[in-house]
Protein backbone atom coordinates (compact mmCIF):
# COMPACT_ATOMS: atom_id res chain seq x y z
CA UNK A 1 0.00 0.00 0.00
CA UNK A 2 1.35 3.41 -1.06
CA UNK A 3 1.15 6.19 0.93
CA UNK A 4 1.32 9.51 0.32
CA UNK A 5 1.49 12.57 2.69
CA UNK A 6 -0.35 15.87 1.13
CA UNK A 7 0.57 19.38 2.88
CA UNK A 8 1.27 22.87 2.05
CA UNK A 9 4.43 24.97 2.42
CA UNK A 10 3.31 28.10 4.45
CA UNK A 11 3.39 31.83 3.51
CA UNK A 12 7.11 31.77 4.85
CA UNK A 13 8.46 28.05 3.01
CA UNK A 14 7.60 26.54 6.51
CA UNK A 15 5.99 23.49 6.62
CA UNK A 16 2.85 23.51 9.61
CA UNK A 17 2.92 21.86 12.57
CA UNK A 18 -0.39 19.98 11.64
CA UNK A 19 1.39 18.18 8.82
CA UNK A 20 3.88 16.83 11.00
CA UNK A 21 0.88 15.12 12.79
CA UNK A 22 -0.38 14.16 9.65
CA UNK A 23 2.87 12.37 8.72
CA UNK A 24 2.91 10.35 12.40
CA UNK A 25 -0.38 8.99 10.71
CA UNK A 26 1.08 8.27 7.47
CA UNK A 27 4.08 6.31 8.60
CA UNK A 28 1.15 4.36 11.13
CA UNK A 29 -0.53 2.98 7.67
CA UNK A 30 2.98 2.49 5.52
CA UNK A 31 3.82 -0.18 8.50
CA UNK A 32 7.44 1.15 8.72
CA UNK A 33 7.74 1.51 4.50
CA UNK A 34 9.09 5.03 3.47
CA UNK A 35 5.90 7.55 3.08
CA UNK A 36 5.84 9.64 -0.01
CA UNK A 37 5.16 13.74 0.27
CA UNK A 38 3.69 16.01 -1.29
CA UNK A 39 4.14 19.35 -0.97
CA UNK A 40 2.82 22.79 -2.93
CA UNK A 41 3.17 26.34 -2.58
CA UNK A 42 4.72 29.19 -3.68
CA UNK A 43 8.49 27.73 -2.57
CA UNK A 44 8.55 24.07 -1.15
CA UNK A 45 12.08 24.19 -0.64
CA UNK A 46 12.36 24.80 3.50
CA UNK A 47 8.88 22.94 4.12
CA UNK A 48 11.03 19.65 2.12
CA UNK A 49 14.25 20.77 4.51
CA UNK A 50 11.92 20.38 7.41
CA UNK A 51 11.13 16.58 6.50
CA UNK A 52 14.84 15.65 6.77
CA UNK A 53 15.27 12.17 5.49
CA UNK A 54 12.31 11.52 3.97
CA UNK A 55 10.81 9.04 1.00
CA UNK A 56 9.98 10.06 -2.45
CA UNK A 57 9.46 13.68 -2.28
CA UNK A 58 7.25 15.59 -4.89
CA UNK A 59 6.87 19.11 -5.41
CA UNK A 60 4.34 21.74 -7.35
CA UNK A 61 5.34 24.84 -6.48
CA UNK A 62 5.16 28.66 -8.02
CA UNK A 63 3.84 32.10 -7.45
CA UNK A 64 0.28 31.28 -8.80
CA UNK A 65 0.69 28.40 -6.19
CA UNK A 66 1.35 31.04 -3.04
CA UNK A 67 -2.15 32.07 -1.97
CA UNK A 68 -4.62 29.64 -0.83
CA UNK A 69 -7.23 29.53 -3.37
CA UNK A 70 -9.57 26.51 -4.36
CA UNK A 71 -8.84 26.32 -7.95
CA UNK A 72 -4.79 26.33 -8.04
CA UNK A 73 -5.02 24.07 -4.92
CA UNK A 74 -7.04 21.53 -6.14
CA UNK A 75 -5.43 21.00 -9.73
CA UNK A 76 -1.78 20.97 -7.48
CA UNK A 77 -3.28 18.24 -4.90
CA UNK A 78 -4.25 16.27 -8.18
CA UNK A 79 -1.54 16.55 -9.51
CA UNK A 80 0.66 15.32 -6.64
CA UNK A 81 -1.49 12.40 -5.88
CA UNK A 82 -1.45 11.26 -9.84
CA UNK A 83 2.30 11.41 -9.86
CA UNK A 84 2.76 9.27 -6.89
CA UNK A 85 0.50 6.57 -7.52
CA UNK A 86 -0.54 6.50 -3.61
CA UNK A 87 -3.70 4.94 -2.67
CA UNK A 88 -4.01 6.37 0.67
CA UNK A 89 -3.56 10.24 1.11
CA UNK A 90 -3.02 11.34 4.55
CA UNK A 91 -3.82 15.42 4.69
CA UNK A 92 -3.75 18.13 7.92
CA UNK A 93 -7.16 19.27 8.30
CA UNK A 94 -6.42 22.79 7.62
CA UNK A 95 -8.61 25.14 6.45
CA UNK A 96 -6.65 25.17 2.83
CA UNK A 97 -7.14 21.20 2.31
CA UNK A 98 -10.23 21.06 4.29
CA UNK A 99 -11.53 23.34 1.33
CA UNK A 100 -10.16 21.26 -1.33
CA UNK A 101 -9.98 17.72 0.06
CA UNK A 102 -13.68 16.20 -1.45
CA UNK A 103 -13.04 18.11 -5.11
CA UNK A 104 -9.42 16.29 -4.97
CA UNK A 105 -11.24 13.21 -4.41
CA UNK A 106 -13.96 13.66 -7.01
CA UNK A 107 -11.56 14.96 -9.67
CA UNK A 108 -9.58 11.16 -8.91
CA UNK A 109 -12.31 8.82 -8.86
CA UNK A 110 -11.41 8.22 -4.80
CA UNK A 111 -13.35 9.22 -1.61
CA UNK A 112 -12.64 11.35 1.65
CA UNK A 113 -12.88 11.06 5.04
CA UNK A 114 -12.64 14.13 7.56
CA UNK A 115 -12.11 14.14 11.14
CA UNK A 116 -9.67 11.45 11.68
CA UNK A 117 -8.53 10.40 14.99
CA UNK A 118 -7.17 7.34 14.76
CA UNK A 119 -5.48 4.80 11.94
CA UNK A 120 -4.10 1.44 12.12
CA UNK A 121 -2.97 -0.54 9.21
CA UNK A 122 -3.97 -4.65 10.25
CA UNK A 123 -5.21 -6.25 7.20
CA UNK A 124 -5.65 -2.89 5.67
CA UNK A 125 -5.67 0.58 6.26
CA UNK A 126 -9.03 1.89 8.81
CA UNK A 127 -9.77 4.74 10.57
CA UNK A 128 -11.35 6.09 13.36
CA UNK A 129 -13.80 9.18 13.09
CA UNK A 130 -15.93 11.32 14.26
CA UNK A 131 -19.69 12.26 13.25
CA UNK A 132 -22.34 14.48 14.70
CA UNK A 133 -20.19 17.32 16.00
CA UNK A 134 -17.57 14.52 17.58
CA UNK A 135 -20.48 12.85 19.37
CA UNK A 136 -20.57 9.79 17.43
CA UNK A 137 -17.11 7.66 17.20
CA UNK A 138 -17.22 4.95 13.80
CA UNK A 139 -14.20 2.93 12.36
CA UNK A 140 -14.39 2.35 8.51
CA UNK A 141 -12.99 0.83 5.81
CA UNK A 142 -13.20 1.72 2.56
CA UNK A 143 -12.58 -0.60 -0.74
CA UNK A 144 -12.16 2.89 -2.98
CA UNK A 145 -9.04 4.17 -3.77
CA UNK A 146 -7.32 6.47 -3.66
CA UNK A 147 -8.95 7.42 -0.16
CA UNK A 148 -7.63 10.40 1.18
CA UNK A 149 -8.04 11.01 4.67
CA UNK A 150 -8.16 14.53 6.93
CA UNK A 151 -6.54 14.31 10.27
CA UNK A 152 -7.55 16.38 13.09
CA UNK A 153 -4.92 18.39 14.12
CA UNK A 154 -3.96 17.82 17.75
CA UNK A 155 -4.82 13.90 17.45
CA UNK A 156 -1.22 12.66 16.34
CA UNK A 157 2.38 13.58 17.92
CA UNK A 158 4.49 15.38 15.94
CA UNK A 159 6.53 13.24 13.63
CA UNK A 160 10.08 13.73 14.46
CA UNK A 161 11.78 14.25 10.96
CA UNK A 162 14.66 12.04 10.01
CA UNK A 163 18.17 12.90 10.12
CA UNK A 164 20.68 12.71 7.33
CA UNK A 165 20.78 14.66 4.01
CA UNK A 166 17.66 16.79 2.43
CA UNK A 167 15.76 14.66 0.20
CA UNK A 168 16.00 15.32 -3.87
CA UNK A 169 12.73 16.87 -4.55
CA UNK A 170 10.97 15.69 -7.85
CA UNK A 171 9.29 18.78 -9.25
CA UNK A 172 5.98 19.03 -11.55
CA UNK A 173 4.96 20.90 -14.00
CA UNK A 174 1.81 21.52 -13.32
CA UNK A 175 0.49 25.45 -14.76
CA UNK A 176 -2.40 26.70 -13.66
CA UNK A 177 -5.34 28.55 -15.89
CA UNK A 178 -6.67 31.79 -15.66
CA UNK A 179 -9.71 30.20 -14.66
CA UNK A 180 -8.08 28.34 -11.43
CA UNK A 181 -6.23 31.98 -10.84
CA UNK A 182 -9.92 34.18 -11.18
CA UNK A 183 -9.94 34.39 -6.80
CA UNK A 184 -7.14 36.66 -5.90
CA UNK A 185 -5.86 37.77 -2.52
CA UNK A 186 -6.17 41.48 -1.57
CA UNK A 187 -4.16 41.60 1.73
CA UNK A 188 -4.54 40.09 4.90
CA UNK A 189 -7.27 41.75 7.99
CA UNK A 190 -6.17 41.41 11.50
CA UNK A 191 -8.86 41.09 14.09
CA UNK A 192 -10.15 44.43 15.21
CA UNK A 193 -9.00 44.19 18.80
CA UNK A 194 -5.52 43.59 18.02
CA UNK A 195 -5.21 40.79 19.96
CA UNK A 196 -4.08 36.98 18.99
CA UNK A 197 -6.51 34.77 21.12
CA UNK A 198 -6.67 31.79 19.60
CA UNK A 199 -3.61 29.72 19.90
CA UNK A 200 -3.76 26.02 18.78
CA UNK A 201 -0.34 25.13 20.89
CA UNK A 202 -1.21 27.14 23.90
CA UNK A 203 -0.76 24.34 26.78
CA UNK A 204 -3.40 26.08 28.24
CA UNK A 205 -7.54 26.55 27.14
CA UNK A 206 -8.76 29.05 29.62
CA UNK A 207 -12.67 29.55 28.54
CA UNK A 208 -15.10 32.32 30.31
CA UNK A 209 -18.90 31.39 30.14
CA UNK A 210 -21.57 34.15 30.37
CA UNK A 211 -21.38 34.41 34.01
CA UNK A 212 -18.49 37.48 33.58
CA UNK A 213 -21.15 39.95 31.85
CA UNK A 214 -23.45 39.18 34.80
CA UNK A 215 -24.30 40.76 37.91
CA UNK A 216 -21.47 40.25 40.44
CA UNK A 217 -22.07 40.06 44.37
CA UNK A 218 -22.56 44.31 44.82
CA UNK A 219 -25.57 43.62 41.81
CA UNK A 220 -23.58 45.14 39.15
CA UNK A 221 -22.32 44.73 36.12
CA UNK A 222 -18.25 44.68 35.65
CA UNK A 223 -17.74 43.91 31.77
CA UNK A 224 -15.33 46.27 31.04
CA UNK A 225 -12.76 44.90 34.59
CA UNK A 226 -13.96 41.50 32.75
CA UNK A 227 -12.28 42.05 29.43
CA UNK A 228 -9.01 43.28 31.27
CA UNK A 229 -8.75 40.59 33.59
CA UNK A 230 -9.56 37.68 30.52
CA UNK A 231 -6.72 39.79 28.59
CA UNK A 232 -4.16 39.93 31.84
CA UNK A 233 -4.40 36.19 32.13
CA UNK A 234 -3.92 35.40 28.21
CA UNK A 235 -1.02 37.72 28.24
CA UNK A 236 0.52 36.30 31.26
CA UNK A 237 0.14 32.47 30.79
CA UNK A 238 -0.15 32.19 26.35
CA UNK A 239 -3.28 30.19 27.10
CA UNK A 240 -5.81 30.10 24.27
CA UNK A 241 -9.49 31.64 24.91
CA UNK A 242 -12.38 29.95 24.30
CA UNK A 243 -16.31 30.84 25.45
CA UNK A 244 -19.70 29.40 25.14
CA UNK A 245 -22.34 30.03 22.79
CA UNK A 246 -24.62 31.68 25.68
CA UNK A 247 -21.85 34.53 25.77
CA UNK A 248 -21.05 35.09 22.28
CA UNK A 249 -24.62 34.91 21.72
CA UNK A 250 -24.97 38.14 23.85
CA UNK A 251 -24.52 40.71 21.60
CA UNK A 252 -27.26 40.20 19.57
CA UNK A 253 -29.22 40.18 22.35
CA UNK A 254 -28.65 44.17 23.16
CA UNK A 255 -26.59 43.20 26.62
CA UNK A 256 -22.77 44.38 26.80
CA UNK A 257 -20.09 42.08 25.66
CA UNK A 258 -16.39 41.38 25.71
CA UNK A 259 -15.64 43.16 22.28
CA UNK A 260 -12.53 40.69 21.62
CA UNK A 261 -14.52 37.36 21.52
CA UNK A 262 -16.33 36.34 18.15
CA UNK A 263 -17.84 32.79 17.62
CA UNK A 264 -14.15 31.57 16.17
CA UNK A 265 -13.46 31.32 20.20
CA UNK A 266 -16.75 28.65 20.49
CA UNK A 267 -16.08 25.57 22.17
CA UNK A 268 -18.81 22.91 22.35
CA UNK A 269 -21.52 21.28 20.73
CA UNK A 270 -21.88 24.13 17.86
CA UNK A 271 -18.14 25.34 18.46
CA UNK A 272 -14.54 23.99 18.17
CA UNK A 273 -12.81 20.45 20.22
CA UNK A 274 -9.79 22.19 20.62
CA UNK A 275 -6.85 19.79 21.87
CA UNK A 276 -4.70 21.66 24.83
CA UNK A 277 -3.26 19.39 27.65
CA UNK A 278 -4.83 21.51 30.20
CA UNK A 279 -7.99 23.37 30.07
CA UNK A 280 -9.00 25.95 33.09
CA UNK A 281 -13.37 26.77 32.68
CA UNK A 282 -14.37 30.01 34.76
CA UNK A 283 -18.12 31.28 34.92
CA UNK A 284 -19.11 28.28 32.38
CA UNK A 285 -21.93 25.86 34.21
CA UNK A 286 -20.42 22.83 32.34
CA UNK A 287 -23.16 21.12 30.75
CA UNK A 288 -23.02 18.36 28.03
CA UNK A 289 -22.95 21.08 25.40
CA UNK A 290 -19.87 22.19 26.90
CA UNK A 291 -18.11 19.09 27.80
CA UNK A 292 -18.30 18.13 24.15
CA UNK A 293 -16.04 20.71 23.34
CA UNK A 294 -13.80 19.92 26.17
CA UNK A 295 -13.47 16.37 25.04
CA UNK A 296 -9.85 16.13 24.10
CA UNK A 297 -8.58 18.27 26.83
CA UNK A 298 -6.31 15.81 28.96
CA UNK A 299 -6.57 17.55 32.47
CA UNK A 300 -9.98 19.59 33.53
CA UNK A 301 -10.33 22.37 35.82
CA UNK A 302 -12.93 24.81 36.89
CA UNK A 303 -13.62 27.90 38.69
CA UNK A 304 -17.46 28.41 39.68
CA UNK A 305 -19.14 30.28 42.33
CA UNK A 306 -22.06 27.35 41.99
CA UNK A 307 -20.85 24.09 44.13
CA UNK A 308 -23.49 21.98 42.19
CA UNK A 309 -22.95 23.39 38.53
CA UNK A 310 -22.16 20.47 35.87
CA UNK A 311 -18.72 20.57 36.24
CA UNK A 312 -19.09 19.23 39.54
CA UNK A 313 -21.01 15.95 38.77
CA UNK A 314 -17.69 14.33 37.28
CA UNK A 315 -16.65 16.23 34.48
CA UNK A 316 -14.01 18.06 36.27
CA UNK A 317 -10.91 16.89 37.58
CA UNK A 318 -10.60 19.91 39.73
CA UNK A 319 -14.01 22.26 41.17
CA UNK A 320 -12.35 25.69 42.52
CA UNK A 321 -15.72 26.99 44.51
CA UNK A 322 -14.71 30.91 44.47
CA UNK A 323 -15.40 33.68 42.34
CA UNK A 324 -13.91 33.92 39.16
CA UNK A 325 -12.70 37.84 38.97
CA UNK A 326 -10.87 37.18 42.46
CA UNK A 327 -9.19 34.00 41.33
CA UNK A 328 -7.90 35.25 37.52
CA UNK A 329 -6.60 38.52 39.12
CA UNK A 330 -4.56 36.53 41.48
CA UNK A 331 -3.42 33.81 39.44
CA UNK A 332 -2.32 36.54 36.67
CA UNK A 333 -0.72 38.47 39.43
CA UNK A 334 1.82 35.25 40.09
CA UNK A 335 2.11 34.16 36.83
CA UNK A 336 3.80 37.97 36.25
CA UNK A 337 5.74 37.05 38.86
Amino acid sequence: MTVLLLAHADLDGSLPRAALEALSAARVLSGGKPVAVGLFGADTAKAAAALGSAGRVLSVQGTAFGPARYGSDAAAATALVKASGAEVVVAPATSRLARVAAGVAHRLGGRVDTHVTAVTADGGASVTRWYYRQRIEARLRRAQRPWLLLVDPGAFPPAQPGGGAIPAVEQLAVEATPGEQRTTVQGLRAPASGEQTIRPDANVLFVAGAGWTKKQADGQLHVEEAGRLILGMLRASGASLGTSKSLTDQAGEGQKVLDFMSHLNQVGQTGATPRHPKGLATCCHGEEPHVVGWRFIRERRAVNLDPNCGWARGKADVLYVADAYKVVGTLTELLKK
